[in-house]
This record gives structure tokens, sequence and C-alpha cells, in this order.
């Protein structure tokens, strides 16, 4: 049973969070992806918490985070995962994120990786999608407001899940529709504003701490070779392949889970 999420208030805004496993163990923080909430990591908590202090977070902009005008910048989304960790007196973490919530390891990995024990990039790329169509959803979210968030939500299953886990898995996909339709139109269109802009396909190579790339093999958003181009930039980087499409965690959660806990293990000893 993982603990119920509250209102941490850092240098940088106000941030809903929640922290499970002990104290003393090494912190582990878990970032959310586009549209999503601290609660995409409900699965994983039983198996991560047992080894590890974990630190999730609404991004902001999402769930009960705080929700600033836009655009976002990923160095902003960067810099909240810091500022979360001085509030918590955390001198060095491990980072795991999905999509967004991977691209921001990234860019801890290029501009912080003294505070970084390790990094795990899932279901992400260097560079997500392109300018134009992020900035071009952006402005439909905000000139429709709730339902253009509707009607993500009920697209979603199609970037997120393979066919056959959306037939199978009903409950699943409609918690993470509810998830995306619920967030505030302005801070999903200033993190798309975010995405828009970052482009780390240059610097990724001063990454120096021990990092993980996970895909998904049969992720239509952010490919295996999304993963494979990261790990020829990213020195002594491993990559990981699980079943499953975007959001990985949810359908595919052992293997996601022990590939997590092999990367942990062996980053520890690094």
């Amino acid at each position: 049973m993982s603990n119920p999420p509250s209102l941490l208030t850092t240098s940088r805004g106000t941030f809903r969070v929640a922290i499970d496993g002990s104290p003393d163990a090494p912190a582990l923080v878990l970032s959310n992806s586009l549209g999503t909430t601290l609660e995409m990591w409900d699965a994983q908590v039983a198996a991560l918490s047992a080894s590890h202090r974990l630190i999730r977070n609404d991004t902001r902009g999402h769930g009960g985070s705080l929700v600033t005008p836009g655009p976002y910048r990923m160095d902003d989304l960067g810099q909240d995962v810091l500022a979360l960790l001085d509030a918590l007196n955390i001198d060095q973490a491990y980072f795991c994120g999905i999509s967004m919530g991977g691209h921001t390891g990234l860019w801890l990995g290029v501009h912080a990786g003294a505070r970084m024990r390790g990094i795990a990039v899932c279901n992400s790329a260097a560079k997500i999608g392109t300018a134009q169509a992020w900035q071009e959803r952006a402005a439909t979210v905000r000139s429709q407001g709730a339902a253009a968030m509707q009607a993500l939500a009920d697209s979603a299953p199609g970037r997120w899940f393979t066919p056959g886990f959306t037939q199978t898995h009903p409950d699943i996909v409609q918690r993470a529709q509810a998830w995306i339709a619920g967030i505030a139109p302005e801070g999903y269109a200033a993190c798309c504003e975010a995405l828009a802009t970052s482009d780390l396909r240059e610097s990724i190579g001063r990454i120096a701490v021990p990092t993980l790339l996970l895909a998904g093999a049969d992720d239509p958003v952010t490919t295996v070779a999304d993963a494979q181009a990261m790990q020829a930039s990213i020195a002594g980087s491993s990559l990981a392949v699980v079943p499953a499409s975007h959001l990985s965690n949810l359908e595919a959660p052992q293997a996601f889970e022990q590939a997590v806990l092999d990367f942990l293990a062996h980053a520890a000893k690094a």
C-alpha cells in the first residue's frame, strides 16, 4: 500500500508528491509522462520501494502540482526536479521517467549529472516529435480547453497501449484516459511547448552517469530505434526492450520493474 500524496513547497513552487520506502534507502525519483499523474506508478511502488526511497511527483502543469502560464521549457521541468531534491535534503538520487519524464532525465544527465546516481530513460527520445506538431497541439488545447483534453483522452489508447492490451485490460486503459482528461489545459499545452523546443540529440553525448534506455517493442511514439540512437551517443549506456507500447510500466509491469531493478543494482556498483 503506497502512501497518499501530499503537497510539498519548494523554491520553484508547490508540487503534489508521494513518498514511499525507507528514508535511509537510496532515493529514486519517478517522473510521469505527458498527460498522466504520479498514479501512473502505483503498480511499481511495492517492487521499487523495497530497496529505494521512492519520490513520485506530478510534473508542473499536471495533477495537483502548480499550473503556471506557459510556455514551459525543459529547463523548467529539470530545475523543478532539482528543487524537489533540495526541499527533501537529497544530495543525489536515481531518476526514472517515461516519455516526457524520460526526456527530463536526459536533461538532468546533461545539466545536473553531479546530482544523479543513474538515470532510466524509458519510452523516450532525445527529440520527441516535431516542433510544429507540439505547437499545433498546444494551440488546439488552449483554444478548445476541456473538450480538447477529452478528445486526447479518447484517442490516447492508440498511442499508449497495444490493441491487445486495450482489449484485455479496459480498467487500466480507462484509468489512464481519466488522467489525461483531468489535466489542466494550460499545463498540458505548456508542457507540449517544452517538448517542442527541446532537442538534446547533440548534447546527450556529455552524459556520464549510468544510463538505462528502455523501449517498448510496439511503441509507435518513441521507438526502439530512438532508444538505439541514444545508446549510440551515451557511452556505457544499456538498452532494454519490453513487450509493450508507450506506457510500458502499465502494459508490462513485471518486465519493466525487472529491467529497472537490474539497472539500479548495476548503477550502484558503478
